[in-house]
């Protein structure tokens, strides 16, 4: 609880600076995210090798575990279209497309704005696109909160497939602490495999 609590507080500070302009946006680099994705990446790539059992870690990878990926988009595609249904205002491929995202933020905004333009307009595929972007933000931020309830409720699967794609990468220390450290590979594995099926999904759905 401590620790999704430091996260959530960290998030906000990191949105009341930006909005109060404490520090000028020039002041930040462009890359700056993309920098500190390496050094969290170099540092889950320490954490196994300085371990020495990374042999042992691996073989905790079976058949059942390879099928946690298709779990997880399953699980977020029916969910997904379920809400949609409730909420309305788009079409139920509309709300696949956002649901494929899987996490992935970044690349599923930019890639529904692309496709969806040819057919409803640049203007309504924005708002679709910021939602994207919205939805799959909200999905990070409830994982690296949630992430140690999930684990403790549902069990050490949960909090993996909770994060999506950032299974391998932003939530990756968040599952590792409140899972144990034989997740690690499993988490890596299960984020990989998503970010390869997302640019397929979203764009199967996206231009249906």
């Amino acid at each position: 609880m401590k620790g999704s609590l430091i996260v959530l507080a960290v998030f906000a500070i990191g949105i009341f600076i930006g909005m109060s302009g404490l520090i000028p946006e020039s002041f930040i680099p462009a890359e700056l995210s993309e920098w500190l994705l390496y050094a969290l990446v170099i540092q889950i790539g320490l954490s196994l090798g300085y371990g020495g059992n990374i042999r042992k870690i691996m073989s905790n990878i079976s058949f059942r575990t390879l099928l946690l990926p298709f779990g997880t988009i399953v699980g977020t595609l029916l969910f997904t279209v379920l809400a949609g249904l409730l909420i309305g205002g788009w079409s139920p491929m509309d709300y696949l497309a956002l649901g494929s995202g899987l996490g992935y933020y970044s690349l599923s905004s930019v890639l529904i704005i692309d496709i969806k333009s040819e057919t409803i307009g640049l203007q309504a595929a924005t708002q679709l696109g910021m939602l994207a972007l919205l939805v799959n933000i909200i999905r990070e931020m409830t994982a690296l909160v949630c992430g140690p309830w999930f684990a403790k409720v549902f069990g050490r699967y949960a909090p993996v497939s909770a994060a999506g794609v950032t299974s391998m990468d932003v939530t990756m220390p968040m599952i590792v602490r409140c899972t144990g450290q034989e997740m690690m590979p499993i988490a890596l594995m299960h984020g990989v495999v998503l970010e390869v099926c997302v640019p397929l999904l979203v764009s199967l759905f996206a231009g249906l």
